[in-house]
């Protein structure tokens, strides 16, 4: 399956953090006290995302297999779960350790109702446009899982390194036919990401030593497939 060559110059770390016990409050509290004086930017807002996989569920293994090369391709979009989506995205992103590149490509608007499907979803890429490359990575994969959750966006004061925080995690099984989400399970967690350019890497070590939480490498994917198809 072709992907664009991994660019480690212009790649960015994404670094996951389990927060234990601590509540929503008390992670941001930390997070506001650190050093770095993060500040709270944007409005919270919701993220979906519809994520592709092939039909074994290759994407998912090699994340859990711990290879150190993984791909992931995902439809992004804010706001309501349901209905019109105007501002969808697309999204490939390709990691190796850490280090993740992303490439973005808008997509024609779409609705999610009762005739979603995986047909109706290849129809909406090949009249988006979308460079043949990726047009044949998609023909490869279908629809493997929604998820949804608040996502809440914290810089720090020298506009280096973001922190984000993501609650009211919901994952939702989906089908190929016309049978909408088919099933859904949400969680309580607070999940909390450091992310900064890798020209930035030099400084992490201090930034990410002063939160008061263990670093991770959880998955939503690998989380929500593990939720929803325990025998994959």
């Amino acid at each position: 399956m072709f992907f664009p060559e991994f660019d480690t110059e212009n790649s960015r770390f994404e670094r996951k953090f389990d927060v234990g016990d601590m509540m929503l409050p008390q992670v941001q509290q930390q997070i506001r006290i650190h050093p770095a004086a993060f500040s709270p930017i944007f409005h919270p807002r919701y993220i979906n995302n519809i994520y592709l996989d092939t039909g074994d569920f290759e994407f998912y293994h090699d994340n859990v297999s711990g290879r150190g090369s993984r791909k992931k391709a995902r439809i992004r979009w804010y706001g309501d779960l349901l209905g019109k989506i105007e501002k969808p995205v697309l999204e490939f992103k390709i990691r190796e350790g850490f280090l993740g590149n992303k490439r973005s490509f808008p997509l024609k608007p779409f609705t999610i109702d009762k005739n979603f499907s995986s047909g109706y979803l290849q129809t909406i890429f090949e009249e988006s446009n979308i460079p043949d490359w990726a047009l044949g990575v998609l023909k490869q994969l279908q629809p493997s899982l929604v998820n949804r959750y608040l996502r809440e966006y914290f810089l720090s004061f020298d506009g280096k390194f973001r922190v984000t925080t993501d609650t009211e995690l919901q994952y939702y099984g989906i089908g190929r036919l016309n049978n909408s989400f088919t099933e859904k399970y949400t969680t309580d967690n607070v999940i909390v990401e450091l992310k900064y350019d890798y020209k930035n890497s030099d400084l992490a070590p201090d930034i990410s030593t002063r939160l008061p939480f263990r670093l991770t490498k959880s998955s939503k994917y690998v989380n929500g497939i593990e939720l929803l198809h325990p025998l994959v």
